[in-house]
């Protein structure tokens, strides 16, 4: 094995979505992968367009979300370092659901469509993992529409930070408009609600980013294990 194909093994290994497979079967899918990178807000694919593959992602922040006919944009989730997304295009070979956007400069590996579909048919282990995926994306969105129903807004908009901060740290990158495509809320309730824990010492605001001084805050806010 070269050292390119170690080296991107070990990434993948590192990656939830691979972890946990044998050397071989990493070191085959290393076989496939590309690299590629993308400049800060450089799309990869439209909602629409033709399948190619699976992505996962190295650095950086990807925004997966679609935008309407009258220009109105949506944020459906804010991806990072370790995630994988286009399963659902991959597998079924439609077009994509949504746009995939880099909030900052980013690198990713890229698994193409046919190579990982040979692969699939020869690794069930592998079919098993997608499987999961898929499932915890499903649950994902049950989990949000139970919270839109239930839940107030300064609650649905403290577990998006809570989640966020859980997966990229206490500086996010997001801005209010993410936001409140994440929560389902609109802008101006957003930066309400961020201005006002702002008066309250809980976080920091700067240009489409912010800074937690105290996660316990935000989870005592976020009201964990209600729904």
């Amino acid at each position: 094995m070269t050292d390119v194909l170690r080296r991107t093994a070990r990434l993948l290994s590192a990656n939830p979505f691979f972890a946990g497979f044998a050397p071989e079967t990493l070191a085959e899918i290393a076989g496939i992968c590309r690299e590629r990178r993308l400049a800060a807000r450089e799309t990869l694919f439209f909602k629409g367009d033709a399948s190619d593959g699976l992505y996962a992602i190295r650095r950086g922040l990807i925004r997966i979300g679609t935008t309407d006919d009258l220009g109105r944009a949506m944020t459906m989730n804010v991806l990072g370092a370790g995630d994988v997304f286009g399963e659902i295009a991959l597998l079924d070979g439609r077009s994509r659901t949504a746009d995939a956007v880099a909030i900052e400069s980013a690198e990713l590996l890229f698994l193409p469509r046919r190579a990982f579909l040979n692969l699939l048919a020869d690794e069930p282990r592998i079919a098993l993992q997608v499987i999961e995926l898929l499932c915890a994306r499903l649950r994902d969105v049950i989990e949000r529409m139970e919270e839109t129903t239930f839940l107030p807004a300064e609650t649905r908009l403290a577990r998006r930070i809570l989640t966020l901060a859980t997966d990229y740290g206490t500086e996010l990158r997001a801005s209010q408009e993410e936001l409140a495509s994440l929560t389902g809320v609109t802008r101006e309730t957003v930066n309400r609600q961020l201005q006002c824990w702002k008066r309250n010492g809980i976080l920091s605001l700067g240009r489409g980013r912010l800074r937690i001084h105290d996660l316990d805050d935000i989870r005592r806010l976020a009201r964990i294990g209600e729904i």
